[in-house]
């Protein structure tokens, strides 16, 4: 595939442009007063309209609108029947659709399949204004308004599903959602150059069936297409003992049948070839790249065998990188889903084309200035890159931005915090967030490209950060600075969850965060404590907590502030087991924490974590059947059990440790001794769970005692206290 197109350089082809609207139209009225009499491209989408870069609706309506397209929204469009998907008419192009910036499922659902009470994304944070499903469902309106469209799917929900995938909801593997939905193509990861391209394409006329050579697309064809070389990945990563079949060309002999040393054996084979002459076999060159196609098991076969749906998941991962990434095949009935490699990176200049786009940076007024509460949680925070090298397995933000580090430049950053502080209704000088996906990645990457464009890890700083990898935050340090010096700006806070291996690597850094940028609390994510816990998440060990806790309190004691680290911590990921709960709970206890909010792992799409959890194997290693085990603890009573040990201080969970604790030989743990977990006796009135179905129930016994007083916690905030 040749290189692509920078962004900036693309010029409209035909559609003309009427000039910047403050708000892109969700109405035909609003089309009437932009001189419109149809839409270029209409985008569906599952949250509300919010005009700003960090809702996915509005940075492509705006990237498109810069192109010269007419764009129209229909946001959270009532999907019980087609007619809500006809308010803008037929577009001239194709129908975008998306479930928004969250996966509709993990929007809805709790880790326990328990209905959610309200939607970050709609406005008063109602819920159920979207489908389960979402990006199938609007599809199959958008096809019942007007069947002829084009159809293009993208989003975390498509973009996660874009092959045969285990679905946590209804507890099997489904098909790429690319074949349910009866899209024509499907857009992954961040996918503003595929976007851009197949826009202007489709605008020249160019039928939908001939836009295969995109990357970050995938589709679906009859068959491979003639100069492609098929290579099946069961011979690139066996799922279990494959017999090597003799090559009767060799003209050696069966080393392994000699008897003799491998080197000895071709010693003698290169002299007996020397005496004799016999004619030299050339073996066919290494094919290109860029025209092999590896095929993935078939979703029949994956959804029957739970190792080869492990072996596909490491095998997609493994062909992640855009540098070095093959095209994909899995074959669906009669079908083939076809994924081209990954998109080609932004540049620092395409990053700060995208987010400098005329945004109106808020909510669209046909919401009457209802509150939606993911809007006010980033109205003021600043969105400095993308992506994430860091592989946790049980994160999806790798497997859809990628781990190639994308930054915007000082210039744009600075110039979108005075765009807050003089556009942005409410500002009183304090931005709560510069990040990303991760705080500390800005402008970190690979020392070599050579060395990236060909590297194969899944991660960069798992086990170890790698040799190569620039950890200088110098730049992120100078961009704090210069952030602090704007008129108007009181204070610059960072919202964004730290990633304190790196962190450590750079003192400096951590002194001006803490010292400048912490606002009482700052949020880093240990996961686990456990080592072989934390081998199957790929975190590091707790050494490096361990280090950026000495280095925080250092610098905070000498600015004279009183300042705490807030851990989050993962319950029943797999791997976990109940000793190794309790380990965790144990190290809590004696870290004095007391941890108010919990989560518990959600095996999401595509997740290597997922591939864990419905296979019981391991696909950071090569899968087979006889390869390691992982304890995964599926059930609800385990699950239950597992989160109630990061809540090891709340009564309510007492009656199911100390069962579980009996259960583990570990009553020792049991009673009013400073070593204790738990105490030996419920007090009254307590709410509690019964550790057999885990319904409430109070304890009214007027006999129950109540406990010693234990060692007391130091005062904490509501965030942290039980």
């Amino acid at each position: 595939m040749d290189a692509p197109k920078p962004l900036h350089s693309y010029r409209p082809y035909w559609a003309k442009r009427f000039g910047t609207a403050q708000f892109l139209p969700m109405s035909r009225q609003e089309m009437d007063a932009l001189g419109w009499d149809s839409c270029d491209v209409i985008l569906v989408t599952g949250d509300a309209y919010i005009d700003h870069p960090s809702f996915g609706m509005a940075l492509v309506g705006r990237l498109l609108e810069a192109q010269g397209f007419r764009v129209g929204i229909i946001a959270q469009p009532d999907w019980q029947t087609a007619e809500p998907f006809k308010v803008l008419g037929k577009p001239n192009l194709y129908f975008g659709v998306t479930a928004g910036n969250m996966d509709s499922l993990v929007n809805r659902y709790t880790a326990d399949r328990k209905i959610r009470s309200d939607d970050a994304y709609t406005p008063e944070g109602i819920a159920g204004k979207r489908p389960d499903r979402a990006v199938l469902v609007y599809s199959q309106r958008c096809r019942e308004a007007y069947p002829d469209t084009v159809l293009v799917i993208g989003s975390i929900e498509a973009s996660l599903r874009r092959i045969a995938h285990y679905d946590y909801w209804s507890d099997k593997v489904r098909r790429s959602i690319l074949v349910d939905s009866k899209a024509d193509i499907l857009l992954y990861g961040n996918a503003e150059r595929a976007l851009v391209e197949l826009t202007h394409r489709l605008a020249k006329g160019e039928p939908i069936a001939d836009v295969t050579d995109l990357r970050g697309t995938a589709f679906t064809r009859k068959g491979i297409p003639e100069g492609w070389l098929e290579v099946a990945s069961t011979s690139m990563d066996r799922p279990g003992h494959v017999d090597v079949h003799v090559d009767p060309y060799a003209m050696e002999p069966a080393l392994e049948t000699t008897g003799k040393s491998c080197a000895a054996t071709a010693s003698e084979a290169a002299a007996s070839d020397a005496r004799t002459n016999v004619i030299q076999f050339h073996r066919k060159p290494k094919a290109d790249r860029a025209h092999q196609v590896v095929r993935l098991p078939a979703y029949e076969e994956v959804s029957s065998d739970p190792v080869m749906y492990a072996h596909a998941s490491r095998v997609l991962h493994l062909e992640s990188n855009p540098g070095n990434a093959r095209a994909l095949i899995q074959r669906h009935g009669d079908r083939e889903v076809w994924l081209n490699p990954p998109p080609i990176p932004l540049t620092t200049r395409e990053m700060d084309y995208v987010y400098d786009l005329p945004y109106a940076r808020g909510p669209h007024p046909v919401y009457q200035g209802a509150k939606i509460p993911a809007w006010e949680m980033i109205r003021f925070s600043v969105n400095i890159m993308r992506g994430c090298f860091g592989g946790c397995t049980f994160c999806s933000i790798t497997e859809h931005e990628g781990r190639i580090i994308q930054s915007r430049s000082e210039e744009s950053i600075l110039h979108e915090i005075e765009e807050i502080r003089d556009k942005v209704e409410g500002f009183t000088g304090i931005i709560s967030d510069l990040g990303g996906p991760t705080a500390n990645m800005y402008r970190l990457a690979c020392k070599d490209p050579k060395i990236e464009s060909a590297c194969r890890k899944l991660s960069c700083v798992y086990p170890d950060i790698c040799d190569n990898l620039n950890t200088d935050h110098s730049a992120l340090v100078q961009l704090y600075r210069k952030a602090r010096q704007i008129k108007g700006v009181k204070r610059i806070l960072i919202g964004s969850g730290l990633r304190y291996d790196l962190a450590v690597k750079s003192p400096e850094y951590v002194k001006e965060l803490v010292q400048h940028h912490v606002g009482g609390y700052l949020k880093i994510a240990p996961e686990h404590s456990e080592e072989n816990v934390l081998s199957k998440m790929m975190k590091p060990g707790m050494g490096a907590y361990d280090k950026f806790k000495q280095m925080f309190e250092k610098f905070s004691k000498e600015v004279g502030k009183e300042q705490y680290l807030i851990p989050y911590f993962i319950a029943a990921h797999p791997g976990t087991t109940d000793e190794d709960m309790l380990n965790l709970a144990l190290w809590l206890k004696k870290n004095n924490f007391r941890l108010d909010q919990v989560q518990t792992f959600t095996p999401t799409p595509m997740a290597m974590a997922t591939a864990m959890y419905h296979s019981g194997k391991n696909p950071l290693r090569k899968v087979t059947k006889t390869s390691e085990d992982v304890p995964i603890p599926k059930a609800g009573g385990k699950r239950r059990l597992h989160k109630a040990f990061l809540r090891w201080h709340d009564p309510a969970n007492w009656p199911l440790l100390r069962e579980a604790l009996k259960n583990m030989g570990r009553e020792d743990l049991i009673g009013n001794a400073r070593h204790c977990l738990i105490p030996a006796w419920q007090p009254l009135g307590s709410a509690s769970y019964s550790p057999r179905n885990g319904k409430a129930v109070k304890s009214n016994d007027p006999g129950a005692k109540r406990p010693m007083q234990q060692r007391p916690m130091p005062k904490r905030s509501k965030s942290t206290r039980g």
